[in-house]
């Protein structure tokens, strides 16, 4: 991993915040990607899942009592929830497409995730809380990720990949989109070069994160709901992605590092006092922040 900046703080300095919520994360300390829980200083870590197939993409329910998240322990990806104490795993789609990185509604009804079901791409798909009504909002040849609910439920933000003719780069040009929670309405709400990723509301349905390319590096950024008042900012050598935001809206925790190790950390957005809530070898990634 590259040298942190010097704002880093060292692992194990505690922030006087409470530590009523938890974080969900993904870790591949024991071998393979796990589902784990730990507060928010980085302590009391409970692997959720403790299997030997792929666990990922955790996100919590709105009342906090589930934690849905995609696994390949059935022989492809498929949408399971399960309890913060690990108890009572159930799998939502049976499929032999990949169903992947679910996202509850806010009021728990519904299920926004990613499918390849139909198309020739990865798609946006919504389904009732149980798993059954399943549905496209999207249905077309771009590859799209990363769907997240506003607050109050009416829309849905997501990445686009936009692939001019003529880029042959890997990742080519991922933009943040917005629509309503039927699928219309669909507006692009970046328009920045790179590719920009797993935006997530702030709990006021005022701020966007993201994470997108910079200088060949992975930054965050905040803008307004609406696409406005664009800022980068982490601006560092490690690469920062993932961004989840706390309850009151101050920090986001992510993940960060580079060529294979990385980490979860937080970040004060009006400080960018950063601490570091992990630290192993591998991967520690995709975290979010109990609500």
């Amino acid at each position: 991993m590259f040298a942190c900046k010097e704002e880093h703080k060292k692992l194990g300095y505690k922030k006087s915040i409470s530590n009523s919520q938890d974080i969900v994360f993904v870790t591949n300390r024991n071998g393979n990607p796990e589902i784990y829980l730990m507060d928010i200083n980085g302590e009391n870590l409970r692997n959720l899942t403790n299997h030997d197939s792929i666990d990922y993409s955790p996100s919590w329910s709105s009342n906090g009592n589930e934690i849905f998240f995609y696994s390949n322990r059935d022989g492809n990806p498929e949408i399971y929830k399960i309890k913060p104490d690990g108890s009572n795993l159930e799998r939502l789609t049976n499929h032999p497409s990949n169903d992947v990185l679910p996202n509850p509604s806010p009021d728990g009804r519904s299920i926004v995730f990613n499918s390849n079901r139909d198309t020739l791409n990865r798609n946006i798909y919504v389904m009732d809380s149980d798993g059954s009504n399943v549905k496209h909002l999207t249905l077309n040849s771009f590859y799209e990720e990363s769907p997240d609910w506003s607050p109050d439920g009416r829309e849905i933000i997501f990445t686009r990949q936009l692939r001019d003719p003529n880029d042959t780069s890997h990742a080519a040009n991922g933009e943040i989109h917005i629509m309503n929670a039927d699928g219309s309405n669909i507006r692009r709400l970046t328009f920045k070069d790179g590719y920009d990723s797993g935006a997530a509301f702030s709990s006021d349905g005022k701020k966007i994160a993201f994470y997108g390319s910079h200088n060949n590096l992975w930054d965050l950024y905040i803008m307004d709901s609406d696409g406005s008042n664009l800022y980068n900012l982490t601006q560092d050598s490690t690469e920062c992605y993932s961004p989840n935001w706390s309850p009151n809206n101050d920090w986001l925790v992510y993940t960060a590092g580079s060529k294979g190790n990385y980490n979860i950390w937080k970040i004060n957005i009006q400080t960018k006092e950063r601490v570091q809530l992990t630290n192993t070898k591998g991967r520690n990634e995709g975290p979010a922040w109990k609500k």
